[in-house]
């Protein structure tokens, strides 16, 4: 089966600070990836790339057999791509349920009395039913994080990146936001992930590759990853010579 999708030799630089150099990377369909790295890795640019918001300097992005290099970051949400951000951006004064409206009424094209039953039930997946009616500025870290899932998934994605949805909340709260992109990941949305979080993504991705120096430096199953010596002393700040 052919990736859903690819990047090819892509590379990009801002200044002198090189991001990424020939990067090469296949994601399966249905495959989730996690990808860590030092920060000013270029991790997010990388999803910049991905979503249109960053023109790579050279290199191709396809989606899903089709050819995206050029095409908007509206156009890319609209083909099946859509993306959480590290610090959550709702619309504040809007409702929970009034996010969800408008994620999926313009981020997939549909009416917006269309979207009501989908965006009711995705309250409810995303443990945010009780907030529905709630300003989504009087949100905790934790339902903000859920809400800005839950307007990704509203339209209707088949690849789903998330950047580091794990980031500030406390353990039982990671676990469950774990439960819940494992229940995402359950109906066939391929993902990447991004996260300084390692134990959340031990628990949830098929495939780890480590970002640095412009290039991936390490990749393959998850838990053999990240005992790489190479991967600890310069993403863990382990010198690779300690047992």
């Amino acid at each position: 089966m052919a990736p859903i999708l690819t990047l090819e030799r892509i590379s990009k630089r801002f200044g002198a600070v090189v991001v990424a150099t020939d990067i090469d990377l296949a994601l399966g369909d249905g495959e989730a990836l996690g990808i860590i790295g030092p920060n000013g890795a270029g991790k997010t640019t990388l999803f910049g790339i991905i979503t249109g918001t960053v023109a790579p300097d050279a290199g191709r992005v396809a989606f899903d057999g089709t050819d995206i290099t050029r095409l908007t970051p509206e156009r890319r949400c609209r083909l099946g791509i859509a993306r959480s951000f590290q610090i959550p951006q709702p619309f504040t004064g809007m409702t929970v349920f009034e996010n969800l409206v408008v994620a999926a009424a313009f981020g997939d094209g549909r009416g917006e009395r269309d979207v009501y039953a989908d965006c009711a039930g995705l309250l409810q997946r995303c443990g945010l039913a009780d907030k529905a009616n709630r300003v989504a500025g009087s949100l905790t870290l934790l339902d903000r994080k859920r809400l800005e899932l839950a307007r990704a998934l509203a339209t209707r994605p088949k690849l789903l990146l998330l950047d580091e949805v794990a980031g500030g909340l406390v353990e039982h709260e990671c676990a469950e936001l774990v439960a819940l992109i494992k229940d995402v990941r359950a109906t066939g949305v391929s993902i990447i992930w991004i996260e300084h979080v390692v134990h959340a993504l031990l628990a949830s991705v098929d495939r780890l590759v480590v970002l640095h120096g412009g290039g991936f430096i390490a990749a393959g199953d998850p838990h053999i990853v990240i005992r790489s010596p190479q991967v600890r002393e310069i993403y863990m700040g382990i010198a690779a010579a300690e047992p």
